[in-house]
């Protein structure tokens, strides 16, 4: 085996993946997970991803004052996430 085999299965594995539709799944996933890390640590203590569905992020909020400051920062939000996505994933914000 050859040092270029991981990469190889891992663009094929990759491409599979798009073929099957599966690619915009796995990043929504992503984007719970590491929805701490997108958003820093002050927000990510008063607020949770719960999950996405039809390009809306929902995300519980702790204080309905904090709901309403990141009603504010919601366009700015949006943005950090789909950069670090490196694609549109994020369309809406819903807090709740």
């Amino acid at each position: 085996m050859n040092d270029s085999s991981p990469k190889l299965i891992g663009n094929l594995i990759n491409s599979v993946l798009h073929q099957l539709g599966l690619d915009k799944k796995i990043k929504q996933f992503e984007i719970v997970e590491l929805w701490s890390n997108i958003v820093g640590e002050q927000i990510s203590k008063v607020t949770k991803a719960e999950t996405i569905k039809d390009g809306k992020l929902y995300v519980s909020v702790e204080h309905p004052t904090w709901r309403n400051e990141l009603l504010y920062l919601k366009k700015e939000l949006i943005d950090k996430i789909n950069k670090e996505m490196k694609q549109e994933i994020v369309k809406d914000i819903i807090f709740r």
